[in-house]
């Protein structure tokens, strides 16, 4: 078992209605990813605003009271229900906004920041959609496991995004234990939603603001996860560096 190295998360907030716990930077470690907020909004927050080079992921929690409208430059304008996930490939350029469907209420949702290759930076923006209902579950012995990208077993899912990417949605019930398998060459980290949860022996906790990372490495290896005190929601995340070497 390698120890993960340990990340800091920063709390950040845009006016009244828009908290978040954030993940940024990390050195590269985190590559292909760029980022991911972990964010609650309650009205209005965000207009208008560009993207060009990267991806920008929004993943609705199954508990969000309200979904997000969004629409874009190229003409998408489509609502994000709870237990959904929007991509939008921003390519060479687009510009897009998401607000709450319902003022007052509050969208739980994580806003994810994926890079993309050189092949696709320069291409037209582009977006894809996927409901909850076409979100693969994997239900196990204490734990629930939701699949909106990538794969867990022998739950796929139906997204074909342009960087390809796992994410996993996992809710595990008190002292539940749950063992995710990484692939060779990839980065993983693991994101503390709700709850205690105990990663590789070591607990970790959203108010805790840190997170591990397993940096990429050239063999398959596994991460397991338990529930020490009570249930527990995490979110996994892996992906092949666009930029390093496995090592």
């Amino acid at each position: 078992m390698s120890m993960p190295v340990i990340v800091a998360l920063r709390r950040f907030s845009h006016g009244q209605h828009f908290r978040a716990i954030a993940l940024r930077g990390a050195d590269g470690l985190l590559d292909p990813f760029i980022g991911v907020d972990h964010a609650w909004m309650g009205a209005p927050t965000f207009g208008l605003h560009p993207h060009a080079g990267l991806s920008a992921v929004s993943y609705l929690f199954l508990d969000s009271a309200t979904g997000v409208d969004n629409r874009d430059s190229i003409g998408t304008h489509n609502l994000i229900r709870p237990g959904g996930l929007h991509w939008t490939a921003a390519g060479r350029g687009i510009e897009h906004e998401e607000v709450p469907v319902e003022n007052g209420q509050t969208v739980h949702s994580l806003q994810i920041f994926v890079d993309l290759g050189p092949d696709h930076r320069e291409r037209a923006p582009s977006a894809l959609s996927l409901e909850p209902e076409d979100v693969p579950q994997v239900l196990l012995p204490g734990a629930r496991v939701r699949v909106p990208a990538g794969q867990f077993g022998d739950a796929r899912s139906p997204l074909n995004p342009p960087t390809a990417v796992t994410l996993l949605d996992i809710a595990l019930e008190p002292g539940a234990e749950l063992v995710l398998p990484v692939t060779a060459g990839d980065c993983a980290f693991v994101m503390p939603i709700a709850g205690t949860i105990r990663v590789d022996g070591q607990h970790f906790a959203p108010d805790d603001l840190r997170l591990p990372v397993f940096p990429a490495r050239d063999t398959p290896h596994h991460i397991t996860l338990q529930a020490p005190h009570g249930s527990a929601q995490a979110m996994l995340f892996a992906g092949r560096p666009l930029h390093a070497n496995a090592t």
